[in-house]
């Protein structure tokens, strides 16, 4: 039997072993319409207990400052988030791209982290202040580069990529890589969930932005105004899909973040919507 999925004895290790399962031997689940919603609640359930155990504690990683002082890169100006040019957005200048062990396959997306530089007299600032960053982009591996030595994003380093903004706020800009502290902390945003509208009548997608307190959505379902709710499918970052044709009739939609809190935004967008608008609803509050 592989190592890897040999089943640990220490009661929270088996929940993490079975959570770890979950995307990666499991992920059948996902596939079977008939299962997707247990296979959802499993998720939930993980990524909560994941969360409750990382929440207020500082981890050790690395940083690099994203290439462009203009914040120009794809942490702030696309992303495999999907947010797009964040300097536009209520996320502002203060973003990440993450490598693969914290990205989540997307499921990070939206997430704030609190980031600090530690132990490094020459490149952190005094004092060592903090920032908060929100998860924007993947921070990619590469295999032709030592972990230690430019592969900053290889499996299982946990590297975060920061913005001009983010990285000058906390370390000299002159560095090449930091040692950092972050801590995941809830997310401030201003105004109502944005729910952007793409695709075709035999495709639906829905970008959902701008997500308060946990930041990171781990479930959606839409509702037209002749239908029942409908579950939607992971498509990449956080856009969200179905193959229905809402076309022509008002959207709600329902929101399910990584703590486990939902809410409903009814008549969200009105019958007469079009594909590349955006429509605000509720928001999620502590």
């Amino acid at each position: 039997m592989n190592d890897d999925l040999k089943e640990p004895q220490n009661p929270l290790k088996r929940i993490t072993f079975v959570c770890h399962l979950i995307p990666t031997q499991l992920h059948w689940l996902f596939m079977d319409s008939g299962l997707q919603q247990l296979a959802l609640s499993l998720f939930i359930l993980c990524r909560l207990f994941q969360a409750t155990a990382e929440d207020d504690v500082w981890k050790i990683a690395t940083a690099t400052l994203s290439r462009d002082k203009d914040g120009s890169s794809s942490v702030t100006t696309g992303g495999a988030c999907g947010y797009g040019d964040l300097r536009q957005s209520s996320y502002g200048g203060y973003s990440a791209g993450l490598s693969g062990k914290l990205f989540n396959r997307g499921s990070s997306c939206g997430a704030c982290l609190e980031v600090r530089c530690v132990n490094h007299i020459r490149w952190c600032l005094q004092g060592s202040p903090s920032v908060v960053v929100t998860a924007t982009d993947f921070c990619p591996p590469n295999s032709g580069l030592s972990s230690d030595y430019g592969g900053w994003c290889n499996f299982p380093k946990e590297h975060l990529e920061l913005s001009h903004a983010a990285f000058t706020g906390i370390a000299e800009s002159r560095a090449e890589i930091i040692p950092v502290q972050y801590r995941r902390v809830r997310c401030g945003r201003r105004g109502g969930l944005r729910f952007s509208l793409n695709g075709s009548s035999h495709f639906f997608q829905v970008l959902i932005s701008n997500v308060g307190l946990d930041g990171e959505v781990v479930g959606v379902k839409v509702k037209g105004h002749t239908t029942a709710w409908i579950p939607m499918a992971r498509n990449w970052g956080q856009n969200w899909h179905s193959s229905l044709d809402l076309i022509g009739q008002s959207l709600s939609f329902e929101v399910t973040l990584i703590g486990g809190k939902t809410i409903a935004s009814y008549d969200v967008a009105p019958p007469y919507w079009r594909f590349g608008m955006t429509y605000q609803g509720k928001q999620f509050h502590s």
